[in-house]
């Protein structure tokens, strides 16, 4: 098995937003662990990726789109997918960085451990508020105010994207492109929350964006 890292590098705050909120705190809750490191899922960050990959190919010209899609397709997999056209590639958890948890968590275990779940996802996020403006008053519409829990800019979220079988130049080439076109995620995106930096590694400490850049000149 192959397996390629996925850097994601927080350059605004973000909110990888779980559905729900916690009543009395906040309207809109971060996704977090049992040791309350915030994190985004795996199935949410194939569908940005996706996504992206869509949004790139569709700008292509006619002679090379059709070659793309159909790498597009062995990438990430056709809905209803059978065993001959599944997607290639399966995309874990985008984590806060391996050691950092082991160490928290293990604190977290003592029993005279003066941490707890609350202190890990508070020193890591904090909260934003905001409401809506009545457009002919200029005045905050009723009850409209809502809290949303943000993650603090700067850290970096690791996502392993492993493949059973070596993938071809092709595919990697198109995930890399993606990868690097990737720079909104999370609830928000669309209103200044979650820029992002994403970089692809292989092995970790190899980026590897610039060795398939040329498959698209």
């Amino acid at each position: 098995m192959d397996i390629y890292t996925l850097k994601i590098k927080l350059l605004s705050d973000a909110t990888f937003g779980r559905g729900d909120g916690v009543a009395g705190s906040v309207d809109q809750e971060v996704e977090h662990d049992t040791y309350g490191f915030p994190y985004l899922r795996g199935r949410t960050l194939k569908g940005l990726l996706s996504e992206e990959c869509d949004n790139f190919i569709a700008i292509l010209s006619d002679n090379i789109r059709q070659h793309w899609e159909d790498v597009a397709c062995q990438l990430f997999g056709k809905p209803g997918s059978s065993l001959d056209t599944i997607a290639q590639i399966q995309i874990g958890d985008a984590c806060l960085p391996e050691d950092l948890r082991q160490v928290v968590g293990y604190d977290l275990k003592q029993k005279n451990s003066k941490l707890n779940k609350t202190d890990i996802l508070e020193s890591l996020t904090t909260i934003r508020r905001q409401t809506s403006i009545n457009p002919k008053t200029g005045t905050p519409d009723n009850k409209s105010l809502r809290s949303s829990r943000v993650i603090l800019r700067e850290l970096e979220f690791i996502a392993p994207l492993s493949f059973e079988s070596t993938p071809n130049d092709n595919v990697l080439a198109l995930l890399s492109v993606t990868a690097f076109a990737l720079r909104r995620i999370g609830s928000g995106r669309n209103r200044g929350r979650g820029y992002v930096k994403c970089s692809l590694f292989y092995p970790e400490a190899n980026e590897i964006k610039d060795n398939y850049l040329n498959h698209f000149l």
